[in-house]
């Protein structure tokens, strides 16, 4: 019996119930909100491990919920998106979701990216097997307390940017592709890249001096991203 609990935030009662009665054959626990006041409701009553979330809803819209709900919670949040909604998809990324579905989709897809997602969120939930800390160059990471420290000060990051930093860091001087960090970071290769390139942007914007110049996380061309170790 599958314990874990999902928050189905989804407006249309037909297609959240669909989203139900698949998300509870697969043995999840599916919890219900029909818009977004009451999706923040349930993720302080209830906890979830993980959140569906369509992005126009009543009352607060997605992209509104997305935001506060992840100063709330860790939990993977994936975007139910149209696909007419691009800039949504960008702001959501930008605001804290983990990953996004483009409207039709199939359940099969769906439940995959479900899965996905909540296997990285466990393996990523054990104490960390390396050092306690990470430093390259003026970026410091400590991976048991889930901390940046650029300079000495600390540096907010949301759970995938801080994991696709983690990655980065602990492959320093080495050039990532977009498959490796795809599987690494969101625990499988066959999504839009347009996620990743997202989170990168955010961090450079986060860490670089100027984050059109950047030297900390680069881009190797058609291939992936590196992050540079100063050499003295």
């Amino acid at each position: 019996m599958n314990e874990k609990k999902i928050l189905v935030v989804e407006d249309d009662r037909m297609a959240r119930e669909v989203l139900v009665a698949a998300l509870e054959g697969e043995g999840y626990t599916a919890i219900e909100a029909a818009d977004g006041q009451e999706a923040l409701e349930k993720v302080e009553a209830e906890h979830p491990d993980l959140i569906l979330l369509d992005l126009m809803l009543p009352r607060i819209d997605g992209l509104d919920v997305c935001k506060r709900a992840r100063d709330r919670t860790a939990a993977p949040i994936i975007m139910l998106t149209a696909r007419s909604e691009e800039i949504d998809k960008v702001l959501g990324l930008e605001v804290g979701a983990d990953d996004y579905v483009t409207k039709p989709y199939s359940t099969r897809e769906l439940l995959a990216r479900i899965r996905a997602n909540l296997r990285r969120a466990r393996e990523l939930a054990k104490p960390a097997p390396e050092a306690d800390e990470i430093i390259v160059g003026d970026v410091t990471i400590a991976p048991s307390r889930r901390e940046v420290l650029l300079r000495g000060k600390a540096v907010y990051l949301t759970p995938k940017e801080f994991d696709l930093l983690y990655i980065l860091a602990r492959n320093a001087d080495r050039v990532l592709t977009r498959s490796e960090l795809l599987s690494e970071v969101w625990g499988y290769e066959g999504m839009d890249t347009r996620s990743l390139d997202v989170h990168i942007g955010r961090l450079r914007a986060k860490l670089e001096d100027d984050a059109s110049h950047p030297r900390i996380i680069i881009t190797a061309r058609s291939v992936g991203y590196r992050m540079v170790k100063p050499h003295v």
